[in-house]
């Protein structure tokens, strides 16, 4: 197996987590978050980069210029999740697989964030399990890519 490289990927509103509804999405802060996920990846013989911004645009811009950079994406859209058809058909668009992460569990919460409009363009969707959810969509990466 070649050297696996990651690009874990935030929208907005992620930069706030660990001061943001932490009943909802916890006490541990993004930059906690990737520290975590650094560790996991090394443990794997992966590489990870993290980007994070509030805007749609460089979203898509990240997700477009993945190819031939990246293996595998980790994204965490944040409530552009639930409505963004542009991000959606960038997802759509690349030969990079997109595993769908959100902290907390959509499906418990208000109707408008039970639908996904990312979900079907993505490899899978992790949601539920806090920023432990980075973690499983990291393993289900390297698992998926192993043989390439």
């Amino acid at each position: 197996m070649k050297n696996l490289k990651i690009l874990v990927l935030n929208g907005p509103n992620i930069n706030l987590t660990g001061t943001r509804e932490p009943v909802v999405y916890g006490t541990q802060t993004l930059d906690g978050i990737n520290r975590s996920v650094t560790e996991s990846a090394e443990s794997l013989g992966i590489s990870v980069d993290f980007y994070q911004t509030n805007h749609e645009g460089e979203i898509i811009d990240r997700i477009q210029d993945s190819v031939g950079l990246y293996d595998g994406i980790i994204l965490n859209a944040g409530a552009y999740s639930h409505y963004s058809y542009a991000i959606r058909d960038a997802v759509a668009a690349v030969p990079v697989p997109v595993i769908e992460v959100h902290m907390s569990n959509i499906y418990a919460r208000e109707d408008f964030r039970r639908v996904s409009v990312l979900s079907a363009v993505c490899t899978a969707t992790v949601s539920g399990f806090g920023s432990f959810g980075y973690h499983l969509a990291l393993a289900g990466l390297a698992e998926r890519l192993k043989d390439i």
